[in-house]
């Protein structure tokens, strides 16, 4: 069965976000470089997508937790 591959380019900054990511989907290896467009399977992708989307949702949650902290404590 051929893979359905599509493109992808993962964000790349001189700070936080600067190494190749790893991804493994059922014993399939791949080190995806930052800041360049490669193709890869489209469950590859589907993974980094899930993954990014986590990641903005726990920003999201500290982001909530922080000012329910801050409105508490002005409280006091």
């Amino acid at each position: 069965m051929e893979k359905k591959m599509v493109k992808v380019r993962l964000f790349k900054d001189n700070q936080n976000y600067t190494g190749d990511v790893f991804v493994s989907v059922n014993g399939e290896n791949y080190l995806i470089k930052r800041g360049v467009t490669v193709d890869v399977p489209d469950y590859i992708a589907e993974v980094l997508e899930s993954s990014q989307r986590e990641d903005e949702n726990a920003v999201l949650r500290m982001e909530m937790a922080e000012r329910s902290f801050l409105e508490k404590s002005k409280a006091m």
